[in-house]
Order: structure tokens, then C-alpha cells, then sequence
């Protein structure tokens, strides 16, 4: 700051020796009060403190400069104190934002986030993560969707804005923004959208007129780069989403960059949970948005979870799955409705006399009284090529087992409807085994890890399935278990040594390793690990069955 302020006062000096001093106090030379910046105001007001006394004798007579310089000098130190005030205050603000609880709607708590308590009027940004920047406007706060640009305008007293008119700066502050959770990434980043944060002095004659006007924060937020894989849909968007509003009791508005129907129509259910307004399409609607806070940019923890020292109120994953079962039930006791209303269409007799419903009944009942294994199939590369003896020897060791094959077009209910009520998932490592955020606490996930994929498999998935509550079980595959085995020399490095091709590059690994590869299980030998997960399951489900009846 002190080589701004230098660069500002040669500037401003530079600028003085051609224009009378009288003149250049008592007219700025374009007469326009409103377009300077507050804070380049003070650095004036601190040059003409600064300024040698001889500069200002110059043009004036003895007696009468000695009484315009006493004045000059009175009105500059009073410009310093009203100016310098309100900054000295705003650093006391972002020390107490490290612990103190603020009042305004995006308040800091325990544990809250840098940013947390600002000051009406500015922009905190915090940029210390490697993951994301997030930014936080208070006050008047404007959207404009044509220039990409969230305007903050803030009032000031009339002193300052006679003083800050000296200064042709047309903004306070001035922030730029891509709001999505992988930093990071430069290549996926720079398809994200940028937006200007912008601060403006509030003109009393300019006409910023709101078309909608909120009572309530916005949060904004990209759903672009890598949208459309559902462990980035999850780990990059929901997730973040989650961590960065929860604390505003559904009291807030998603302004949405990037914004995709299909999205909105897949995670709908999510969001209810988390707002009780409608989305906002923020390159779609054109309207002027007028909200009292803004978050712009989402909080990330780690691969999928919630880290609770971060949270207010030490929210953990946990209590981000009881917002997913929140959002899932009415769904899913919709489902039970129909299959039930169809299953007594078919019968034609009633269910007291009719024999085969008694069957159907006596099956159902037996079959519940298994524990249940749902195998999460993929269709293409890492698929389990002998997955149909798979499904029967897990039916022979005593599973009740479901084959459930997602794609991007499933309903997210259903399969949380299959795996909320499973007791053991089994599935290979990939995008797909973000769904066991929709197991319950207790549950078992077997994780089959393809050659080349164990960094990866423990990372995205094994660690947060343990946070989440879960007993994980990763399953690494053999070479002769991967269809690698019949295309490379047996001392090839690709399956004496993945980790020396892993560390080739990203591609050597996505190429071989994810998208080359397919699993033929040696079921002697996982069996050994569907048995550990049958014995863990039937002695839970007899736990859970003895608290309930007691």
C-alpha cells in the first residue's frame, strides 16, 4: 500500500503544479461528485498534509496564505480523521471475524469462515484456499447479468464524497471471481464465467432501480466445468453448496451461472431442502436482482464430506445425509404408493382371498429378513465381466441382491431408495460410488479396486465412506483379475509396477487404467470379503431388531 500511495501523491503533485491550488480544491474539472473513490480521497487528503509548506506560499501574499493555509491544513486533518476512520474500524471487523458472532444474515459463529463479519458497504474475499475463492458483499447489492457484474453501492457522508470528488476513481473496490470449486484446475477454470464484483459510491441522482427485491442473502455459484459427472456434481457443486448455506435455515436465494434445466430438474429435491426460493438463472433472467447480502463462491471441505471444526454448530456428513433422506422420502413413499396401487390392480380378487397375494406376501417377508447387497453395475471400461456369478454366489451365502445400474438419467430417489435400504453395496471404483453418501451409518461398502486406482479409490471414496459412518472394505484386484493381464507381457510395468505409470501422467492413467480396463473377479477369493460383510450385517440387523423391541 505505501508504493500505491507514493505512485498517488507524484501523480497528484504532478497534477497541482499546473492548476492553482484555489481552483483545484474548489473544483474537481469535471463536476461530478460521484464517480471517486473514497480511499484514493484519503491519499489526497494526506498529500496535502504532506506537501511542503514553500509549494503552497508560492502564489499567495504573506498574511493572506498564512490564513488559507491554517485553513487548508484544519479541513485536510478533519478529511484524514473522517476518511482513515471508517478503514482503522474495518480491520477491527476482519479481526473479530476470526471468532465473534456477528448479527447480520451471513453472521460468523463458532467456527466460522474468514468473511464471515464484514462491514456494510465492502467486499471480503478470501482467496487462502487452493480449492476456491469466496467472496461476501453487505449492503446494497445489485445484479447485472448483461455485464457480468454484481454492484454494491454504498452510501457515504457528504464530506467524504465532497473530498473523494477530487479523485477520478469511478469504483471503491473492485473484485473479479470464477465461482467454482476447483481453483486449482486452470484448464476446467477457465471455462468457468467470470464475474466483476463491483464497489460504487450510491449517486443520489442516478436512478439504480430493482426489478426484484429480496429480503434475503443470494448465494451464487457455477454449475459448469465439470458438471454432469455426479461425483463432481456432488463433490464440487451439492456438497459446497451444502457447507456454504446451511447456516441460513433455507433463508436464502441460488443465483446459478451456467444454469441447465436437466440439473435443476435432478437435484430439485436437494435444493428444496436448502432453499425455499426458486433458483435463478443469472445470464437467463435479465432483471435487476437486489439482495441486502451476497456469497459469492462455495466453501469446500475435502472429497466429499463435511468437516465439522469448519462448521457451525460442528455439521458433519452425517447431518448432509439426513438432508438428502429429508429430500428423498416424499419421493420414495410415492413410489411405494404406486407399486402398491398397481400391484392390487393386477390382482383383480381381493387380498384376503386371493392366494397368490398371500404368496407374494410370505416371499416379501422372507426376503426381508436377509440382509441386502446392492451390486452397482457399469456398463463400458472397469466393468465386472462375471458379474451373473457374482449375483449367485452372494444369493447362495444368504443375500437378498439387487443389480442396480446407474447413468446420468436415473432418478436420484430411486437409487436412494435402493441403497438407503441396503445393507451392503459392492461396486468398482468410479463416479458412481458417489451414491454411497446414500447408505446409512453402519452400512458396509465394498469398494473393488481396478490395478492403478488405489490413490484414487481410498482418496475420493474410501476415506469419506469411513467419515460418513460407513465399515469400508476395499477390495484390490489382482492382475490376473484385470483384462490388463492378457494385453501386456506379465513384467510389464503396467501390472508389476501401476504407480511408475500413474506417475508418467494423467493421461498414461485415464487411458490404461480407467478407460482400458475391465474386472473378472476371482470369486473364491471375494468371497472371503461378502462373507465378513454377511456375518457384520446379520449380527447388526439382530442388534437393531433387539433395541426395537425393548
Amino acid at each position: 500500500m505505501g508504493r500505491y500511495y507514493y505512485q498517488r501523491y507524484l501523480k497528484l503533485k504532478k497534477a497541482m503544479q499546473q492548476i492553482p491550488f484555489r481552483e483545484h480544491f474548489v473544483n474537481d474539472g469535471d463536476g461530478d461528485d460521484d464517480d471517486d473513490e473514497e480511499s484514493r480521497a484519503g491519499a489526497a487528503a494526506l498529500v496535502f498534509v504532506c506537501a511542503p509548506p514553500s509549494y503552497h506560499n508560492k502564489r499567495s501574499s504573506s498574511t493572506t496564505s498564512r490564513t488559507k493555509l491554517l485553513s487548508l491544513l484544519l479541513l485536510s486533518l478533519l478529511s484524514c480523521t473522517f476518511i482513515l476512520t471508517p478503514h482503522a474500524l474495518s480491520l477491527f471487523s476482519f479481526a473479530d471475524s476470526f471468532g465473534a458472532e456477528d448479527e447480520g444474515l451471513v453472521a460468523a459463529a463458532v467456527n466460522a469462515p474468514f468473511c464471515s463479519s464484514i462491514s456494510n458497504g465492502t467486499i471480503c474475499c478470501d482467496r487462502s484456499s487452493i480449492r476456491t475463492d469466496v467472496c461476501i458483499m453487505k449492503g446494497d447489492v445489485r445484479t447485472n447479468s448483461a455485464s457480468s457484474s454484481i454492484f454494491l453501492y454504498k452510501n457515504t457522508n457528504g464530506f467524504i464524497n465532497y473530498v473523494s470528488s477530487m479523485v477520478e476513481e469511478k469504483e471503491l473496490q473492485h473484485e473479479k471471481i470464477r465461482p467454482y470449486t476447483r481453483k486449482w484446475e486452470t484448464s476446467v477454470m477457465d471455462t468457468i464465467d467470470e464475474l466483476d464484483l463491483v464497489v460504487k459510491k450510491e449517486n443520489e441522482t442516478a436512478n439504480h432501480h430493482c426489478d426484484v427485491v429480496h429480503d434475503v442473502p443470494a448465494v451464487f455459484f457455477s454449475t459448469g466445468g465439470y458438471t454432469g459427472n455426479v461425483y463432481h456434481e456432488f463433490n464440487d457443486g451439492i456438497l459446497p453448496l451444502y457447507i456454504t448455506s446451511q447456516h441460513l435455515k433455507k433463508k436464502v436465494v441460488f443465483v446459478i451461472l451456467e444454469y441447465h434445466n436437466w440439473w435443476i430438474m435432478k437435484y430439485g429435491d436437494i435444493l428444496s431442502r436448502l432453499s425455499d426460493y426458486p433458483p435463478i438463472d443469472f445470464s437467463g433472467d435479465k432483471r435487476t436482482h437486489c439482495f441486502p447480502e451476497a456469497i459469492v463462491g462455495l466453501r469446500i471441505h475435502d472429497e466429499l464430506t463435511v468437516d465439522p471444526s469448519l462448521m457451525r454448530g460442528n455439521k458433519n456428513a452425517i447431518d448432509f445425509r439426513n438432508v438428502l433422506d429429508q429430500a428423498y422420502w416424499p419421493r420414495i413413499r410415492g413410489l411405494i404408493q404406486d407399486e402398491e396401487r398397481e400391484a392390487r390392480e393386477k390382482l383383480s380378487l381381493s387380498p384376503s382371498s386371493d392366494p397368490s397375494f398371500k404368496n407374494v406376501k410370505e416371499v416379501q417377508g422372507d426376503q426381508s429378513k436377509k440382509p441386502k447387497l446392492v451390486i452397482l453395475s457399469r456398463n463400458g471400461s472397469r466393468a465386472i465381466t462375471n458379474e451373473n456369478s457374482l449375483v449367485k454366489m452372494a444369493e447362495d451365502i444368504g443375500f437378498q441382491v439387487q443389480v442396480v445400474r446407474p447413468d446420468r438419467t436415473s432418478e436420484l430417489a430411486k437409487i436412494y431408495r435402493a441403497l438407503n435400504s441396503s445393507d451392503v453395496m459392492v461396486g468398482v471404483h468410479g463416479a458412481a460410488m458417489t451414491h454411497f453418501l446414500f447408505m446409512k451409518p453402519g452400512s458396509v461398502f465394498i469398494q473393488v479396486i481396478p490395478l492403478g486406482t488405489d490413490w484414487a479409490a481410498e482418496t475420493y471414496y474410501g476415506e469419506p465412506a469411513r467419515k460418513l459412518g460407513l465399515k469400508y472394505i476395499g477390495y484390490t484386484i489382482l492382475p490376473r483379475e484385470s483384462s490388463l493381464y492378457d494385453q501386456y507381457d506379465k513384467n510389464d510395468p503396467v501390472l508389476r509396477d501401476p504407480s511408475s505409470v500413474n506417475e508418467k501422467g494423467w493421461q498414461y492413467t485415464k487411458t490404461i487404467y480407467l478407460d482400458g480396463q475391465n474386472v473378472r473377479l476371482n470369486l473364491r477369493r471375494f468371497q472371503k470379503r461378502l462373507v465378513r460383510a454377511y456375518d457384520y450385517s446379520i449380527k447388526r440387523i439382530s442388534q437393531n431388531c433387539h433395541h426395537q423391541s425393548q
